[in-house]
């Protein structure tokens, strides 16, 4: 079962603005990446693993509301 990035954060005991501090990165990049406004690159993937105690797979990087469809194609 995978998670969100902010619930990751959240299990992890952190504020938004703890865990942008110690990812060094700005609360608004922080937010962003939750809200899947943007991603993390690979390096700041690993540093998010050992800040929240997940692995990559354990991520799910879409925000809990998204829906993901199909466009159908001719």
């Amino acid at each position: 079962m995978s998670i969100t990035l902010k619930a990751a954060r959240v299990n992890a005991g952190l504020s938004l603005n703890e865990a942008a501090a110690a990812l060094v990165v700005s609360s608004r990049t922080l937010a962003n990446w939750e809200k899947a406004k943007t991603f993390p690159d690979v390096t700041m993937i690993t540093r998010i693993e050992n800040l929240y105690g997940v692995t990559y797979n354990d991520l799910n990087f879409l925000p809990s509301n998204s829906v993901l469809t199909e466009k159908g194609g001719e």
